[in-house]
């Protein structure tokens, strides 16, 4: 089996213009499966697997002082829980999909432009947000019509580290990757 092509950079001039990265969640945070099952009362459960490494990469752009934030189709608790643990305030959940009057709302509230704005999708729900913002990013086993409008591809698939992978690809054309990892290992080696 080959190995999967490296994911191409992102331009430095763009990178450093990126104030905001918009994150999908299934198929993009997580691997896209649901965990559903039903406590011995009847309540509902919903399971999500979320990798990681990606919480690092979040941290790390957070610390760059790069607002994260996310938008997902779906509500579930699980997402409400994993944005609260990444200290993530920008989280909107919304059944009916309405990606691009979420993100349009935001990017007001926050005084951000479409051009400084990062999205990373997966899937159809996510083209009409991927289709305005300055850096149109998708994972490495998105749909056809999210690869084909992506800037960004990275090789990493949903759920494995494809968040991190695009942390890594912003910081580092910004070039930023390694002050952040040395500070993080420092606070670390400091006890903080």
């Amino acid at each position: 089996m080959m190995a999967p092509a490296p994911a191409q950079g992102i331009a430095p001039e763009l990178a450093r213009r990126i104030r905001l990265v918009v994150l999908d969640v299934d198929g993009v945070m997580t691997d896209g499966g649901l965990y559903l099952g039903a406590t011995a009362s009847g309540e509902a459960v919903e399971l999500k697997r979320f990798e990681i490494q990606d919480g690092l990469g979040i941290r790390l752009l957070q610390e760059a002082g790069v607002t994260v934030s996310i938008v997902t189709g779906r509500e579930s608790t699980a997402v409400s829980l994993r944005a609260a643990e990444l200290g993530i305030a920008e989280c909107h959940q919304d059944r009916t999909a309405a990606k691009l009057r979420i993100v349009s709302d935001m990017l007001t509230r926050l005084g951000i432009g479409w051009d400084e704005t990062a999205f990373l999708g997966d899937d159809l729900p996510d083209l009409a947000v991927m289709r305005r913002v300055g850096l149109p990013a998708a994972v490495g086993n998105a749909v056809p019509e999210a690869r084909a409008c992506a800037v960004w591809h990275g090789r990493r698939n949903g759920g494995h580290g494809a968040v991190r992978e695009l942390a890594e690809a912003l910081l580092g054309a910004r070039g930023e990757w390694a002050e952040r990892v040395e500070a993080y290992v420092r606070d670390r080696e400091a006890g903080l």
